[in-house]
């Protein structure tokens, strides 16, 4: 799998806010899990769940096949599906591993990628992981940018329980 390129430093972690789920404190980071680890996680998880938002309000959940490189969630569809239709309304998304027992949710925002070749670099590992052709020529594909995250391991959830902030990009 691709590696983070540059020195892109890694998203704040801290616990997140669920008052009556009995989450023990992260002082100094303790119990806290690394963005290295949600990273392995969405980096080998074979499907994935996305959750867009219809046009009146209701969510619209779809398993589909992606990559996770630089901090970033690729994956395609076709032009005409819900998800496809979804995003163009409302580029707001979450990603979600198929592993609830070591969970990785991502909230972020999804665009169209149309870096040619960036895609083709992204095509080989998609390629190699799925063992399936891919063509830069089929699309769209959309590049999902994380806002936040949240990992949990399910039997440990009370000192797991982790939120990673990202910083906001720069267009």
């Amino acid at each position: 799998m691709a590696k983070s390129r540059g020195a892109k430093p890694a998203p704040a972690a801290s616990r997140p806010n669920m008052p009556s789920y009995g989450l023990l404190p992260a002082e100094g980071g303790a119990g806290l899990l690394s963005w290295r680890w949600a990273v392995d996680r969405l980096q080998k998880s074979h499907n994935y769940f996305l959750s867009t938002t219809r046009p009146d309000g209701r969510p619209h959940c779809m398993p589909v096949w992606g990559i996770f490189a630089d901090d970033v969630f690729y994956f395609s569809t076709a032009p005409d599906s819900v998800k496809a239709r979804n995003l163009e309304r409302n580029p707001n998304c979450v990603i979600a591993t198929e592993d609830a027992s070591q969970a990785i949710i991502v909230e972020g925002v999804a665009e169209v990628f149309n870096d040619r070749t960036a895609l083709r670099r992204l095509l080989k590992i998609y390629e190699d992981k799925y063992n399936s052709e891919m063509s830069a020529d089929v699309g769209p594909y959309f590049a999902v940018y994380p806002t936040r995250a949240y990992g949990i391991i399910e039997y440990a959830m009370q000192g797991s329980a982790t939120r990673w902030t990202f910083l906001k990009r720069r267009k």
